[in-house]
């Protein structure tokens, strides 16, 4: 009799226990069963949400707890979009988002005044706003691209670019509308608005990210950063509602905010991803579904016509201006197709406007029932618009990305053939575990998964008992830290003569190509410091070596300065460091500033032109001018100084005086020493050049180049 209270047989279901049950079931099935279908499960919950909703068998009612998890969920995609996007493809490719922006906006405008007042005869105010619901878009497929590994894209840049534009100018068009049913579009509103917007793009995308980057400086707390993450989220939607455009666009912009300070291989990008794709994004596709009616395809020929009308104009509109910017920019097919079906689904604004347009009443008809701006017929044919370019959207989206995304493995099966980077990490202190990892993910390679190893040692003569459960637990922090980033990191533990012998031996058995130590420094560098190491580990081991002191954690900085020494680019190490730190752009996005000879930084932006990243070139020749160096130097630069042994091109005699200006000029950043690997003749039979598209533009340069290049092609 309690089990039966419990249920209540009666429909919709009204225990709160039971109905967030029955969502889940959704979410955990839905991928299940579809994928066998080889149907997007994105489709799939959307689907599902009819099914259980008012409109269906009425399990559910789509109450106020769905409408609040499905609103968190469409800014999630939204500020995803705006946190996953490439910043130097988004900055190198600015005009071209600009283009396809206007394309996407102006196409479907055209075609939805053409269609609203010569096919379905309505007013020019409606179809107007009929007409802003076709220029609008949402990034409902986005998920699907993060599955395929291809959200850095550019055609993917270049749509959420776009995506920006054409909403916020659709938004617009709303905005001045319902201005002009009530009469208030005069100078005062145009003026208010203006400013409203500037000041709101001003806060969210120049005062949140010196906010962020004061939290992070200080918060370690995992579960603390994922909540001020949420926090700035909402709170841009908030001031983008404020200043009078829609919540999504808030969303999206503060996804830009936080984009340097989140790089994609950290723990924090994994959660964020992990909870959205899990629970805020299948609650906004279920909550869209529950709006379908099935039955207004039998019930109303009204509503039939304006439907298929509505959906054949908005998808030819969309392809055209897909084809239009493929076309402009020698774009593929594939890419085409992204372009496409990212553009083509309709939810978010279109929802906000026919709801807006549908509560505007214009008049009554002769019995008294209202006249409204955007009738009934519109509003079930919009949610109808919405179920096909839904449909439509995952489809195209995933043929697409699946496409693109053999084509990235084929080209790097071509020109990496045996991926052979291997990282060691020695993690002696518990305190530099996190940020020698951290460095570690954005040093190496994307599709370096499970070649990283986090080595403790242990001398053989130690009298202290605890030595190796104090060493377990330092390496299953460094372990629990590589899963929460999706990396596979192999402990190991080792007991040597001393802690250099057994990184030396532990290196040599694993055939590392990186090496990455830890610089735990309270005080200042000791005058010896370099010597010691050098003559240590740095000068038997065959890895090009990273020496990291953190002073505040790597993704809250600005800029990476480069620092090399004269003739760097004729040494065989070379190639290897320098694949290091494209790496560091390209996996966070952050400005790179080489400074160097006039000869090196040829060779740097010979490289450049062909792989282009965030970067500037200052020539810079002497060590000597270290000081010099200072003045440009700020408190959120991260130093990379590149050092130099005897008998090879680039020794300076100043290199011994590094610990003397690191304390002196640079005691407050966060800084690397890195040691190139050593010219011997068993190079190839240790390590292989990761990234051998780096080297083509080398090989042009010059006959150094061509022999540096060609010892890497050996193979």
């Amino acid at each position: 009799m309690l089990l039966i209270n419990i249920l209540d047989n009666s429909l919709p279901f009204t225990n709160p226990v039971l109905k967030f049950l029955i969502i889940l079931i959704i979410i955990l099935l839905a991928p299940i069963l579809l994928n066998k279908l080889k149907i997007p499960h994105i489709l799939g919950l959307i689907v599902a949400g009819a099914v259980i909703g008012p409109n269906g068998f009425n399990l559910l009612l789509r109450d106020s707890s769905i409408i609040l998890s499905g609103t968190a969920g469409l800014l999630y995609i939204m500020f995803l979009a705006g946190l996953e996007i490439d910043m130097n493809e988004f900055k190198k490719n600015k005009f071209k988002s600009l283009l396809f922006g206007l394309f996407t906006f102006s196409i479907p405008m055209t075609f939805g005044i053409l269609v609203g007042v010569f096919i379905l005869k309505f007013s020019v105010l409606t179809s107007v706003l009929l007409a802003s619901m076709f220029a609008s878009h949402t990034l409902i497929a986005y998920p699907i691209l993060g599955k395929f590994g291809i959200t850095k894209n550019r055609s993917v840049n270049l749509v959420v670019g776009g995506t920006m534009i054409t909403d916020t100018l659709a938004l617009l068009v709303l905005a001045i509308i319902v201005g002009m049913t009530k009469g208030t579009t005069n100078s005062e509103f145009w003026i208010q608005l203006f400013i409203s917007v500037i000041v709101f793009g001003f806060v969210v995308l120049h005062i949140f990210p010196i906010i962020g980057r004061w939290f992070f400086k200080r918060c370690h707390d995992h579960i603390s950063q994922y909540i001020f993450v949420l926090v700035i989220l909402f709170l841009g939607a908030f001031l983008a509602e404020v200043a009078g455009v829609e919540a999504i666009i808030g969303a999206l912009l503060s996804g830009f905010a936080l984009n340097r300070l989140i790089p994609p291989t950290s723990p924090l990008m994994n959660r964020i991803e992990f909870v959205g794709n899990a629970i805020f994004i299948p609650f906004f596709l279920i909550g869209v579904g529950m709006l379908i009616d099935y039955r207004a395809f039998f019930t109303d020929f009204e509503t039939i016509l304006v439907a298929i009308v509505m959906t054949i104009a908005v998808t030819l509109a969309k392809f055209i201006a897909a084809w239009a910017t493929q076309k402009s920019f020698k774009f593929s097919v594939d890419e085409r197709r992204i372009i496409f079906g990212l553009s083509i689904a309709h939810a978010a604004v279109t929802l906000a406007t026919v709801s807006v347009g549908y509560n505007i009443i214009i008049g009554e008809t002769a019995t008294g029932e209202p006249i409204r701006l955007l009738g009934e017929s519109i509003l079930n044919g919009t949610i109808i618009m919405i179920l096909v370019t839904c449909t439509i959207s995952t489809f195209v989206v995933q043929k697409g990305s699946r496409n693109l995304s053999l084509l990235q493995s084929t080209a790097k099966d071509k020109t990496n053939v045996a991926n052979k980077e291997k990282i060691l990490i020695a993690i002696n202190n518990v305190d530099t575990v996190e940020e020698l990892i951290s460095l570690s993910t954005i040093i190496k390679s994307k599709e370096n998964k499970n070649a990283l190893f986090a080595l403790h040692v242990i001398n053989n003569n130690t009298t202290d008992v605890n030595a190796e459960t104090n060493a377990v637990k330092i390496l299953d922090k460094a372990l629990k830290i590589g899963a929460s980033t999706d990396i596979k990191l192999n402990k190991l533990l080792r007991y040597d003569l001393n802690i250099m012998n057994g990184i030396l031996n532990v290196a040599k058995e694993k055939k590392a190509t990186d090496l990455v130590l830890g610089l735990h420094v309270k005080t200042n560098i000791s005058e010896s410091f370099l010597g010691s190491l050098t003559e240590g580990v740095l000068s038997k081991c065959n890895a090009t070596s990273f020496i990291y002191n953190p002073s505040q954690p790597i993704a809250t900085i600005k800029r990476h300065i480069v620092i090399m020494p004269n003739h760097v680019e004729n040494e065989i190490g070379f190639p290897f460091w320098l694949d290091n730190i494209w790496n560091i752009s390209y996996n966070t996005s952050t400005k790179i500033i080489f400074y160097g000879t006039e000869q090196t930084i040829k060779v740097i932006q010979n490289i450049h032109e062909e792989h282009p990243i965030d970067a500037d070139f200052i020539t810079f020749d002497s060590w000597n001018n270290t000081k010099a160096l200072s003045s440009n130097i700020k408190l959120d630069d991260n130093l990379i100084f590149i050092l130099t042994r005897k008998d090879e091109p680039s020794y300076n005699k100043n290199i011994k005086n590094i610990s003397i200006y690191l304390n002196r000029y640079f005691k407050s950043n966060n800084f690397i020493l890195v040691c190139p690997i050593m010219k011997t003749d068993s190079i190839n039979d240790t390590i292989e050049f990761n990234n051998p598209s780096l080297l083509e533009p080398i090989e042009k340069l010059d006959e150094i180049g061509k022999t540096i290049a060609s010892v890497f092609r050996k193979k």
